[in-house]
């Protein structure tokens, strides 16, 4: 069961859930594939010597720690947007949350790279009245996370709001 499930409140939906882009796996993809190149490479030219096979699997080593450690903070995050709150939950064993009322919301910033608009993630910065809401990195459809929460009702009643 997962966090945002267990935390909701009675009479409380979750109208979008979102994790950390699989674009940030890219680096560990890239040195995946340089060390099987190497690899592929020493071998056809050099005939595999043992200093070329330790490196090239070095190599792959690194970028398998480095996809492990993508993927347990990908598995590890959960952001979601409830009709009455945004959840962001972070960790393990160590959990960090942070949640704010849709009510105290002010703005939300979208940044995206360049890179970030191609793959479609970017990181949101949710300001509310009175404080502030630590960024959440990285987020796959960040626009599709903004349009959601400006789309609720500024009131727990359901009233719309004029256009602006």
């Amino acid at each position: 069961m997962s966090y945002v499930s267990k935390v909701l409140q009675p009479g409380e939906t979750a109208v979008y859930e979102t994790k950390i882009s699989w674009a940030m796996s890219i680096p560990g993809l890239l040195l995946l594939l340089a060390g099987v190149v190497f690899f592929l490479v020493t071998l056809i030219l050099l005939g595999s010597p043992l200093w070329a096979d330790s490196l090239s699997f070095g190599i792959v080593g690194v970028a398998l720690i480095l996809l492990a450690i993508e993927w347990f903070q990908r598995w590890t995050t959960e952001i979601a947007i409830t009709d009455r709150r945004i959840i962001l939950k972070k960790g393990f064993i160590r959990r960090d949350t942070i949640e704010m009322s849709i009510e105290k919301v002010e703005s939300i910033d979208v940044n995206q790279s360049l890179l970030g608009r191609l793959l479609d993630y970017g990181d949101i910065t949710v300001r509310g009245t009175g404080s502030g809401f630590a960024p959440m990195l990285k987020i796959k459809a960040p626009l599709v996370f903004r349009g959601h929460v400006t789309g609720l009702p500024a009131t727990p009643s359901g009233a719309e709001q004029g256009d602006n």
